[in-house]
């Protein structure tokens, strides 16, 4: 290559370096400023039972302008979800009470209070409420959405739930069951 395409490369190359990150700033800041501060009390927020998780959302997308959403669970031992895997979303889950058996890829652990896992997209998880006591877990999904695929399986009818019908609506959100 001579010297005069070498310069025009390196040029182009370089306001690219430039033009990217300063579009993503923009973007950022175009989200960010969008952003109204909330409070949200202990007992407020909407709750819904997903297939037996009982959940109260308390950061919806609406709230985030879609960065993320923050669900409360609270749920009594032996209720859980089976291995699952997210395409769009990864997930953070940070137990305040109780304990919580949470398998994340090969790799499967307690989680009493205080303690927190994070659930990367793509990585098979499951969890299971264990113990004597009720737990309270905050769940912490990147980004928002999921909260929309909860909605409807919340308006599922009582009872055992038709898993066909649930591995259907969570297939649309991304999300797959795994034996």
């Amino acid at each position: 290559m001579n010297r005069k395409d070498f310069l025009k490369m390196s040029t182009a190359i370089g306001a690219a370096v430039v033009a990217v990150p300063t579009m993503i700033a923009a973007t950022s800041k175009k989200i960010i400023s969008g952003l109204k501060p909330k409070i949200v009390r202990h007992d407020e927020g909407k709750t819904i039972n997903v297939i037996g998780d009982r959940q109260t959302f308390k950061l919806t997308g609406k709230d985030t302008n879609g960065l993320f959403t923050l669900i409360e669970e609270e749920n009594d031992p032996g209720i859980g979800i089976p291995p699952h895997v997210h395409e769009n979303e990864d997930e953070v889950f940070k137990v305040l009470e109780g304990e919580m058996e949470l398998t994340v890829g090969d790799t499967t652990t307690v989680l009493k209070a205080g303690d927190l896992a994070f659930g990367p997209r793509g990585v098979p998880h499951s969890w299971k409420i264990i113990g004597d006591k009720k737990a309270k877990v905050i769940l912490s999904v990147f980004p928002a959405g999921i909260e929309d695929m909860f909605e409807e399986l919340g308006q599922l009818p009582a009872g055992p739930p038709d898993f066909p019908k649930v591995a259907e609506i969570c297939g649309r959100y991304g999300i797959r069951f795994i034996q």
